[in-house]
């Protein structure tokens, strides 16, 4: 018999805690990015986050010698069940101390919740959508963590490993990519200029106001999201409501010159076919907040990287271009744009989003810049 005892969170206060274990089991870490607890909060009530129109989901804590030792959370995404024809049930938000029976507890708890709403198998670590953080990492615990792909300590994977009947998904890789310290690498200077000639792309220079006036280009781009990740593993479509959501949530936040788009100028309306989103790097200064608090001084230190630049990395958050435009060489006009924007905020390197290993026209575009394959993480499935 075990003797973890698991507990559903069921109330406000559940959820504090739920929330507040990540900060005290990864308090001190040099490598994690621990998100904002108003974040958190955010995603994870049924009443706030958008996300729960085609979702449903329960939190569970586990508790071993009355202690708090783990949390996982329980997700249905029927939008992208019914879409991929496959229906699971996700494990997300896991965090745990070193103890394969405190995995196993929580895992069942999953598990069991799966097979109560029919669900034939498991997955995860995966969120409510592709906005949320994916995969466990199993290489890679030297270096930093970004806001969008997490952190986990080593034992994560060596405890996944003993676990009955878990097998690999999918897996993912991350790049670090090295800004050049000066000029913009031929090959892409070549094939961008072309483009552009050739093709009639252009990327102009935003103003805030066209994000969230008129213009709409933050709705533009994420209708190019939604085009451009819609066939990737574990991706649903953005509802209208969850676009407006991450508009205001996020995009006031972006530098508008980190912010390329690419647009047609052959279609009367200046079509987006194209998107970079990028800001600086905001882990340390998300480690200086206490338990992902703004207040009252870690405001000063996520101000000082997002809008003095005072940080070497920069996170690539978002990179897409529409399929009829990848062989027309569109990708190229992005760095074009952005890397003189690196330089001249000495950035040092980039952090590339999650990328499946298998994708390899993604991975091919980061062979005229010095790169290296830094992070790994795995996704893991189990019929039920």
């Amino acid at each position: 018999m075990s003797s973890v005892e698991i507990r559903k969170v069921t109330d406000k206060k559940g959820l504090k805690t739920f929330i507040e274990f990540h900060y005290e089991l990864y308090k001190g870490n040099q490598y994690d990015a621990p998100n904002l607890y108003s974040d958190e909060v955010h995603t994870l009530s049924k009443d706030k986050n958008a996300a729960f129109e085609f979702c449903e989901g329960e939190y569970f804590l586990a508790y071993k010698d009355n202690r708090l030792v783990g949390r996982v959370a329980a997700i249905i995404n029927h939008r992208y069940n019914k879409q991929w024809e496959r229906p699971a049930v996700r494990f997300g938000w896991i965090d745990l101390i070193d103890d394969a029976e405190v995995l196993r507890a929580l895992l069942n708890a999953v598990e069991n919740y799966g097979r109560e709403k029919g669900m034939k198998e498991i997955i995860g670590p995966l969120g409510f959508t592709d906005m949320d953080p994916e995969g466990m990492l199993t290489y890679g615990f030297d270096q930093l963590g970004t806001m969008a792909t997490g952190y986990n300590y080593e034992y994560y994977p060596k405890l996944m490993e003993q676990m009955e009947g878990y097998e690999k998904d999918n897996d993912y890789v991350e790049y670090k990519l090295y800004v050049p310290k000066e000029g913009i690498p031929e090959k892409f200077k070549r094939v961008a200029e072309m483009t552009m000639k050739r093709y009639n792309l252009h990327c102009p220079d935003l103003k805030r106001s066209q994000v969230f006036g008129p213009e709409q280009y933050g709705q533009k781009v994420l209708d190019v999201v939604n085009k451009t990740f819609g066939q990737l593993y574990g991706y649903s479509q953005m509802t209208q409501r969850q676009k407006d959501e991450y508009v205001q949530m996020y995009f006031k936040f972006f530098s508008m010159d980190m912010l390329c788009v690419i647009e047609d100028w052959n279609t009367p309306d200046h079509d987006v076919i194209g998107v970079g989103i990028s800001i600086p790097s905001l882990t340390k200064a998300l480690q200086k907040c206490h338990k992902g608090r703004l207040f009252p001084f870690g405001w000063w230190h996520v101000l000082r990287a997002l809008k003095f630049h005072k940080t070497d990395v920069v996170d690539l958050l978002l990179i897409g271009i529409l399929p009829e435009y990848r062989a027309k060489g569109a990708n190229a006009l992005l760095f074009y744009k952005l890397i003189p924007v690196y330089q001249k905020y000495g950035f040092k390197w980039g952090e590339t989003h999650v990328e499946m290993e298998t994708n390899s026209k993604v991975q091919n575009q980061w062979a005229y810049l010095e790169n290296e394959q830094h992070k790994r993480r795995r996704c893991y499935k189990k019929n039920l």
